[in-house]
């Protein structure tokens, strides 16, 4: 079992970044595929970015590209979300995901993702 738990969520001004870390506990994070994925108000949860298990590719949503970066840390077991040039659009509760299956790799589908955090809210104020 993974554990899986979002922090640095906050309200922001249009233009500014935020760092989002997902903190992973259970086993080692180093060879799950993994992802964000977000959640606006009245909205589908949608696919952000994903890392591959190896950590070699990464893969984002055309509305992030350029402007968000997926990382991972293998010695701290976390994964992170680099947000910069944030837009009101953005707004939305971000969830970190993961998955042992390593042909999940990239994948944009949430069911591809056995386990899943707890959600971090991000404001951007306009």
């Amino acid at each position: 079992q993974v554990q899986l738990v979002e922090s640095g969520g906050g309200l922001v001004q249009a233009g500014g970044s935020l760092r989002l870390s997902c903190a992973a506990s259970g086993r080692t994070f180093s060879n799950y595929a993994s992802a964000w994925f977000r959640r606006a108000p009245g909205k589908e949860r949608e696919f952000v970015a994903a890392l591959s298990w190896s950590g070699g590719s990464t893969f984002y949503a055309d509305s992030v590209k350029g402007r968000f970066a997926i990382s991972r840390d293998n010695a701290k077991n976390t994964i992170y979300l680099q947000l910069n040039s944030l837009k009101p659009e953005d707004t939305a509760v971000y969830y970190c995901a993961a998955s042992a299956l390593t042909f999940n790799s990239g994948s944009r589908s949430p069911r591809a993702y056995e386990y899943w955090g707890q959600g971090t809210q991000v404001t951007v104020s306009s």
